[in-house]
């Protein structure tokens, strides 16, 4: 499912050659053309392992045992990461590129952005890194990419596309960025600035970077503009206080300009209401819906989380009207608040 996992294998030691061998003849950075310490920004990416109960809402989707990055970004243990690897997670441990392991705790997860925070329960003797902007970067920007394992699984990429992204999961990202050429340890990787600095957050592997349709693989970053907003709010109560958005439990597939149901979770809005796989998505509310990013932009501005949402579909050629109740997704998680 993430990028360490398929590398395979649970062990930092172990999975450090395999990686390394997967990017090939990549570029590297070159600490001497850098205006900052590589070595002390690098130390600053952990290697993440979390372990979800087998009876988790996500273990279906995500698994039980998942695998990635972890960037520490404060002195009192605070761990920053791509949300779906920590996901009502019970067990996560950290380990830093002197082999040192810790174990942490889930502090937080935000639907909207996508980040995830764990705080180590011991001291971590690594260096913050420091938090940037994306809003700078533009498309030729030369950045690098950061996983746990140091130099030898960091790599000297280009900006490729700041654009919108949307995931058949019902979420969206305005300005996300993408990067070529691609790392196998997307997961919570960082994007490091020209100074150094957090940018970004690794998120997926996609097939097309440059531009939707084209085939340009390479890697999507969550800009990392979106967490100061959440940050004291995730700190004290594990998410966003902001008014939950409507959440239909539905994935939906864009293909050539058609949304296409592609599973629908169970016991959540949209089975209840009936929805099935390979019912096409034509209007929402009564507008049009001629993307996925339309989709969600008009399911969101039906209010909050518990409106109800006409969706008009087409199933074996017929059409047809359904409302769902939507809900609030972080009613379906095991989440405790943090303490």
């Amino acid at each position: 499912m993430t990028g360490i996992e398929k590398a395979n294998g649970h062990k930092p030691e172990g999975l450090l050659d395999v990686l390394e061998f997967g990017l090939g003849s990549v570029p590297r950075p070159k600490p001497e053309e850098l205006s900052y310490d590589l070595d002390a920004a690098l130390d600053s990416v952990l290697f993440l392992k979390a372990e979800a109960p087998p009876d988790a809402y996500t273990a279906k989707t995500l698994g039980t045992e998942r695998q990635g990055n972890g960037i520490a970004i404060s002195d009192d243990g605070l761990v920053l990461t791509i949300g779906y690897l920590i996901t009502e997670a019970t067990v996560v441990k950290l380990a830093d590129n002197k082999r040192r392991s810790v174990n942490a705790r889930v502090v937080a997860y935000d639907y909207d952005s996508g980040f995830g925070l764990v705080r180590a329960l011991e001291p971590l003797h690594v260096k913050p890194l420091a938090l940037g902007s994306a809003k700078p970067l533009k498309e030729r920007d030369k950045v690098v990419i950061a996983s746990f394992g140091g130099r030898k699984l960091a790599i000297t990429a280009s900006i490729v596309a700041r654009r919108e992204f949307a995931g058949r999961w019902e979420y969206l990202v305005d300005e996300a960025i993408f990067t070529a050429p691609p790392h196998p340890a997307w997961s919570g990787a960082a994007l490091l600035d020209a100074d150094g600095r957090l940018a970004g957050v690794g998120s997926l592997y996609v097939e097309d970077a440059v531009s939707t349709g084209l085939r340009s693989p390479g890697n999507m970053f969550v800009p990392i503009d979106l967490l100061p907003p959440i940050m004291s709010d995730l700190v004290s109560y594990g998410r966003s206080r902001a008014a939950q958005r409507p959440y239909l439990a539905m994935f939906t597939a864009e293909l050539q300009g058609t949304l296409v149901v592609s599973h629908v979770a169970p016991g959540g809005p949209a089975a209840r209401a009936g929805i099935r796989q390979g019912d096409v998505v034509r209007r929402v509310n009564g507008e049009p819906a001629s993307s996925l990013a339309a989709f969600y932009r008009r399911l969101w501005a039906a209010g909050e989380a518990g409106a109800e949402v006409r969706l008009g579909l087409v199933r074996e050629k017929m059409p047809l009207e359904v409302t769902v109740r939507s809900a609030d997704r972080y009613s379906f998680l095991k989440f405790e608040r943090p303490h």
